[in-house]
């Protein structure tokens, strides 16, 4: 079973996620996070949704704003939140499937990697194939 310090880890939280947790912990909504970041909000909408991440002077500005520091909203570790407490409320059932959820998580970011992985040495070697027959 997981333990509660590793609800904000990478293994089971993303970049946005921990934005976002944050941001709700610090009683603000997107679009005044947004402004006291200078940003728009389609911006803070794209990081908490993993599309893109902001530049360092950015991260270190939502970082002071959130209370929690910069390593913590890069990779979980470090200054920032506490599992939620409603985790230790939820039924065993529950757990047991938010457990299994982070178990597929993680594999299927293990195989996403295998995957480019496989796609670059096919990459490789159908130019070296390409230039063999040039040769």
């Amino acid at each position: 079973m997981h333990e509660t310090q590793d609800w904000y880890g990478p293994e089971t939280a993303t970049f946005g996620d921990r934005v976002a947790a944050a941001r709700e912990m610090a009683d603000m909504s997107q679009s005044q996070l947004a402004r006291r970041l200078g940003v728009r909000i389609s911006t803070l909408r794209a990081w908490e949704d993993d599309l893109s991440e902001p530049r360092a002077n950015r991260l270190s500005m939502m970082a002071g704003l959130l209370n929690v520091s910069m390593m913590w909203l890069i990779n979980g570790q470090g200054e920032g939140l506490d599992a939620p407490l409603e985790e230790a409320t939820l039924p065993t059932s529950a757990n047991d499937i938010l457990n299994e959820l982070r178990d597929l998580r993680t594999d299927m970011i293990a195989r996403v990697e295998q995957m480019g992985r496989l796609e670059k040495k096919l990459r490789t070697a159908l130019k070296e194939e390409a230039h063999e027959r040039a040769a």
